[in-house]
C-alpha cells in the first residue's frame, strides 16, 4: 500500500512528519479522502504551501480541498524530464541550455517570458505538446512565480522522499500492517529523539 506522508520541516531545518496515511489507490478520490481526513486532523486549517509531483489526481484532490494553499510542483522530477522529452531533437544541447537558462535564470516573470519565447521561437517548439503543457502551468514550478512564497527552502518534494526512505529503515512491504503500526512508533520515537538531540 502506498504511504502518503505529509512532511514539514522543524525549527533545526529536520524534516518533521507532520501525519501521514497508507492509501489503497492513487486516484482523485482517495486523495481527496485523504485531504478531507487531514483538515479534520487540523481543524480544518490547511497547508500555506504543498509540493508534490505533477500528478493529477492529486492536483484535483488539492484544488478541492485546499483552495487557498499554493501548489508547486517538484522541480526535480521536471527537470529529469528533460533530457528524455527534448533529447531526439538534433538542436538538443541549445533547447536544454535555454530551457535551464529561462527556469534558472530569471528573476521575475517578465524575464521568464521572454527566454521562454525566445527559446521556442529560435528551435520552432511551438507544436511541442510537452513543452507547451509546461508552459500552461508555469505558474507550478517556475521558481521566479514562486518566490513571494515562503517554501522553508523546499524546492522538491525531496524531503518526502527521505522520509520515506527513513521508514524503510523500519518497515518494508513484506510486513503485515500490526508489525507496521509497532515499528511506526519505533520511528516516530527515533525521529523524536534525533530532533531532541538537535537542541
Amino acid at each position: 500500500m502506498p504511504f502518503a506522508p505529509f512532511v514539514g520541516v522543524n525549527h533545526h531545518d529536520q524534516s518533521n512528519l507532520l501525519g501521514c496515511r497508507l492509501i489503497s489507490h492513487e486516484n482523485t478520490e482517495t486523495f481527496m479522502w485523504l485531504f478531507e481526513a487531514w483538515l479534520s486532523c487540523m481543524s480544518d486549517s490547511p497547508p500555506l504551501g504543498i509540493i508534490t509531483d505533477q500528478d493529477k489526481a492529486m492536483q484535483k484532490a488539492i484544488e478541492n480541498f485546499f483552495p487557498t494553499t499554493r501548489h508547486r510542483w517538484c522541480l526535480w522530477h521536471i527537470m529529469k524530464k528533460v533530457p528524455e522529452k527534448l533529447g531526439a531533437f538534433k538542436e538538443c544541447e541549445g533547447i536544454i541550455s535555454s530551457l535551464l537558462s529561462a527556469v534558472y535564470d530569471s528573476l521575475g516573470s517578465t524575464a521568464f517570458e521572454k527566454a521562454w519565447h525566445d527559446m521556442i521561437t529560435e528551435y520552432d517548439l511551438w507544436d511541442n505538446d510537452w513543452l507547451n503543457g509546461l508552459y500552461d502551468e508555469r505558474y507550478h514550478w517556475v521558481p521566479c512565480y514562486l518566490k513571494d512564497y515562503f517554501w522553508a527552502r523546499m524546492l522538491t518534494t525531496q524531503r518526502s522522499e527521505s522520509m520515506n526512505a527513513f521508514f524503510d529503515g523500519f518497515v518494508n512491504s513484506k510486513k503485515n500492517l500490526k508489525h507496521f503500526v509497532k515499528q511506526y512508533e519505533n520511528a516516530l520515537r527515533r525521529k523524536a529523539e534525533l530532533e531532541w538531540q538537535a537542541s
